[in-house]
């Protein structure tokens, strides 16, 4: 059962009711509109919270409080959907009918939360020194580490190349340079604007009574001046730039990334459909991509696709020798043409719908995917259960695939290639 609470201006409390785990999760995360000039700020605040209070003013002091409540667990969130990024804390713990006799879990956690919100140390007018320095280096270090990881490299550079007039294109933790600008009192002084400005959604998937949640969330944000901006809607893919963009490192495995751009977005009547020819287009083993350009034609040495239902892309990332890049390109091109005539087996419209509706029966097998199932989806726009979103999969015609991939439009190729020896 899924209920929804309106408990203050701009402060939303989603209950998911679960009997079946013995642990519960907690997430609350505050809403900003995704922009260049605070995206690390908000990236680095989580971490910032987390490494300690007033009343437990380190790392060693947090564990042994979360030692104490059976294990529970926290840890920072940082999305980005659409034209919005989150940030804020997620909470694991035990349910409160799996503890001892006359122990509570739930209580104490959502105390410790108010705790870490509103409580954090200060010094001198800004977060402590110490933490900021820490929290800078190890987001810098997870921002730099990309680059190792050549794939998500080019996936993230053709991002920022078709999104580059568009907040897609910002980056979800910032950019190493402006983690670098932060100081101390400036991450307090904006901390202090997302407590008053931001929309925050709170989300709780378990089997306790929803009153005790809303109760201690309202107590939390009744405590500080509140005036919560209102989100602008999210818009279309802004159409700019796009072409062919080539990038040499030194590298054994060059990488191609294809981006398409489409109307259809989370919250069309297409979605479903165009969910299927991702799928059977490059999603997976049984699709096109992988069965005609990597395994029979031998062109690559991995290939997939993926589609970002917030802002309507659909992007292609491969793994190839350096000089198949355009023949590799052709044919990819030549697949989805193919999509495009109806040139689509029983056989495949079955394997790509099976592949979705077994990820979307996974949904329920933890609290986790369920809470990031349904706030992916709310914040995206649209409240559509598994249940519904598993009817609309299995309703999609052969006819509404072929649409979608019309729908289809190659914007921005970005070819990371090897250095000619």
């Amino acid at each position: 059962m899924y209920q929804t609470y309106q408990l203050l201006p701009g402060v939303t409390l989603r209950c998911v009711e679960a009997q079946r785990f013995k642990q519960g999760c907690l997430s609350i995360q505050f809403l900003r509109p995704m922009c260049r000039e605070e995206a690390a700020m908000n990236a680095l605040i989580p971490s910032i919270l987390l490494r300690g209070s007033v009343r437990r003013p380190d790392i060693r002091a947090i564990t042994q409080h979360l030692d104490d409540l059976y294990g529970a667990s926290v840890g920072e969130m940082v999305r980005r959907i659409g034209d919005y990024q989150t940030v804020g804390l997620y909470f694991g713990f035990i349910e409160d009918r799996f503890a001892l006799t006359g122990d509570c879990i739930l209580e104490p956690i959502l105390d410790f939360a108010k705790e870490l919100l509103l409580e954090p140390l200060v010094e001198n007018g800004g977060f402590s020194p110490d933490y900021v320095s820490g929290e800078k280096r190890n987001l810098i270090a997870n921002i730099e580490s990309q680059l190792n990881d050549k794939r998500a490299y080019a996936a993230a550079q053709l991002i920022k190349k078709m999104c580059s007039a568009d907040s897609y294109g910002i980056p979800r933790l910032g950019t190493k340079e402006d983690v670098e600008k932060i100081d101390p009192v400036a991450a307090y002084e904006h901390y202090q604007q997302l407590l008053s400005q931001s929309p925050v959604e709170v989300f709780y998937v378990g089997s306790a009574d929803h009153g005790i949640i809303a109760d201690k969330i309202r107590e939390i944000f009744t405590s500080v001046y509140r005036c919560p901006i209102t989100l602008p809607e999210h818009t279309p893919f802004h159409d700019v730039g796009g072409g062919d963009h080539i990038e040499t490192m030194e590298i054994s495995q060059a990488k191609l990334c294809m981006g398409f751009t489409t109307p259809i977005t989370i919250t069309h009547d297409s979605f479903a459909a165009m969910q299927v020819l991702n799928s059977l287009f490059g999603a997976g083993m049984t699709s096109k991509l992988f069965n005609q350009v990597r395994e029979k034609m031998s062109l690559c040495y991995s290939i997939s696709s993926g589609y970002y239902g917030a802002k309507g892309i659909l992007t292609i990332s491969a793994g190839i020798d350096s000089d198949k890049g355009e023949l590799v390109k052709q044919e990819v091109l030549h697949q989805l043409q193919l999509c495009c005539e109806g040139s689509i087996t029983d056989g495949e419209l079955t394997s790509a719908k099976e592949s979705i509706l077994s990820a979307l029966r996974g949904v329920y097998d933890a609290p986790g995917s369920i809470e990031s199932y349904e706030f992916v989806m709310a914040v995206g726009g649209t409240l559509l259960t598994p249940e519904e979103y598993r009817q609309r999969v299995q309703l999609v015609t052969l006819d509404q695939v072929i649409e979608a991939a019309k729908s289809l439009k190659l914007h921005t190729t970005y070819f990371l290639k090897g250095v000619e020896m």
